[in-house]
């Protein structure tokens, strides 16, 4: 293990928050499939290979009853995150530096266990002791998250990698290695002829690299040690340590090639109800690369119908837009482009609802009523209808209602770990436990003010000092726009 804690306390790896890891998120997909899981507010959580917090601090900031515990092999950078914990008061969180291979039951037993890209990173013997903590200290209802890359996709990134570290010089830091890695593939790419099938596979890996910074490369594709397994392999593995397999940390999207209707007949005719040998002919047809698993000890009853007594627990969000469609439709549109074009009166109650009430969710039960003056029960109809629409990423699933801001309040303030993150970095990390972009110098600016202690007076005078060369009138209409988006976007806090 010196090697790799040689490696990362030599060169950072870019920290972030990862929403599908969140108790939230993790709690409602285990409710879905039939389990009780710990109450989101008053649960433990741990996080294996935490690098610096910044997964778990803003989870420990907007969950102060819960307990969260972190370590990393690395001490730089959870060096850099006790500075962090110290600097926003935070009691209810713990992160050390310590070698998963000495880890043990000391630690206590948790709800909610993560391990988010570490599997497939790491050799045998440690990815045996990542499951085997996971066994060992998961409760009878917990849920862990572990993230890896699988096969048959990370065959085309194990084989673009060995290309790269062929004629790397061992000498380079970061930012020349992940260059002169680029430029290597760039050059056999370019070898090829146009139109040339391996010419195009080679371009989507060099085309996806240009989009992250020569750390995460430097540690994902540059790494000493890549094993991507096949889903069967790892689910397999996870049994040998009293875990099965629960579902993974999100619903497959709408445009899944392994969820084509004729593709999963080919599939009833060849494993019938085997869900592990279906789940793992559908990675074949999506070359998945990549997958982020959910597991359950192996005695937990795994229930993957969705019956409507499971979404009766559950609480709903939709940050969706309407407008008019054609013989009295309604369509939706999400900000990522997903559009809905409807008359079924059930999906416009219910999904107007969820936009009317954005950034808040509203429980099943409270949406039961609307669906009833639609004419909708709340039955097996209504229940395959809301998978439908999560699937198609027009609603979202929550165990847990983050404590946002009713609305712009008279001294708006933002999340404290949100701003001390903004101060740090161009993003913060929402109430959700999404990254939101601070990119913008005087939004950014703004935010930084929103300790709920200034009026807009107050924030209007900050900002002319800062950025006296803006107009009043256009400085007062930037500020109420940033807040609007602050607040939908749920920065602001209760």
């Amino acid at each position: 293990m010196n090697n790799e804690q040689s490696a990362y306390d030599a060169v950072d790896y870019p920290s972030y928050s990862y929403p599908e890891t969140h108790p939230d998120r993790m709690a409602a997909m285990a409710i879905l499939n039939g389990l009780s899981p710990a109450p989101v507010d008053r649960c433990r959580v741990l996080e294996i290979g935490c690098n610096e917090g910044a997964n778990l601090i803003p989870m420990a900031y907007a969950l102060p009853q819960s307990e969260f515990v972190g370590f990393d092999l690395a001490a730089t950078p959870v060096e850099r995150g006790l500075r962090r914990i110290d600097a926003l008061g935070l009691t209810n969180i713990r992160i050390f530096v310590g070698d998963l291979m000495e880890m043990g039951r000391e630690l206590g037993h948790f709800d909610y266990i993560l391990a988010h890209g570490l599997y497939a990173w790491v050799p045998e013997p440690v990815r045996d002791r990542l499951l085997a903590l996971c066994g060992e200290l998961l409760t009878p209802g917990g849920v862990a998250y572990v993230s890896y890359d699988a096969l048959p996709g990370g065959h085309l990134r194990r084989m673009t990698r060995e290309m790269m570290l062929c004629g790397l010089k061992q000498n380079a830091d970061a930012k020349a290695r992940a260059t002169e890695a680029r430029g290597l593939l760039q050059s056999v790419l370019e070898a090829r002829p146009e139109g040339d099938p391996y010419r195009q596979l080679l371009k989507q890996q060099v085309d996806a690299m240009e989009k992250r910074n020569p750390q995460t490369i430097f540690h994902d594709e540059l790494a000493e040690q890549y094993h991507p397994v096949l889903f069967t392999e790892f689910v397999d593995h996870a049994g040998k340590h009293g875990l099965q397999y629960l579902s993974e940390a999100t619903l497959p999207p709408p445009d899944d090639a392994g969820g084509k209707p004729e593709f999963q007949q080919a599939l009833d005719n060849v494993v019938g109800g085997d869900i592990l040998m279906r789940e793992q002919m559908m990675d074949f047809a999506r070359m998945r690369v990549f997958r982020e698993t959910l597991l359950c000890k192996a005695e937990c009853p795994v229930r993957r119908d969705y019956p409507a007594e499971h979404l009766r627990r559950l609480q709903i969000t939709s940050q969706t837009t309407s407008t008019l469609g054609q013989a009295g439709a309604k369509v939706f549109k999400t900000p990522t482009g997903v559009k809905l074009e409807t008359n079924h009166p059930g999906v416009i109650a219910l999904v107007e609802a969820l936009e009317a009430a954005w950034p808040h969710a509203l429980s099943v039960e409270e949406l039961e009523p609307r669906l009833q003056q639609a004419g909708m029960a709340l039955d097996s109809e209504c229940a395959a209808l809301m998978m439908q629409l999560a699937t198609a990423r027009m609603i979202v699933f929550h165990a847990w209602k983050a404590p946002l801001s009713e609305g712009i309040s008279a001294q708006p303030k933002a999340s404290a770990a949100g701003r001390q993150e903004a101060a740090m970095r161009p993003y913060a990390t929402t109430l959700r436990h999404a990254t939101a972009s601070m990119r913008d110098p005087i939004a950014r600016s703004l935010f930084l003010l929103l300790d709920g202690t200034r009026d807009r007076n107050a924030l209007q005078d900050a900002m002319h000092s800062q950025y006296p060369e803006i107009p009043s009138a256009d400085l007062e209409k930037r500020i109420e726009q940033a807040l609007d988006i602050f607040y939908q976007s749920a920065l602001l806090e209760a």
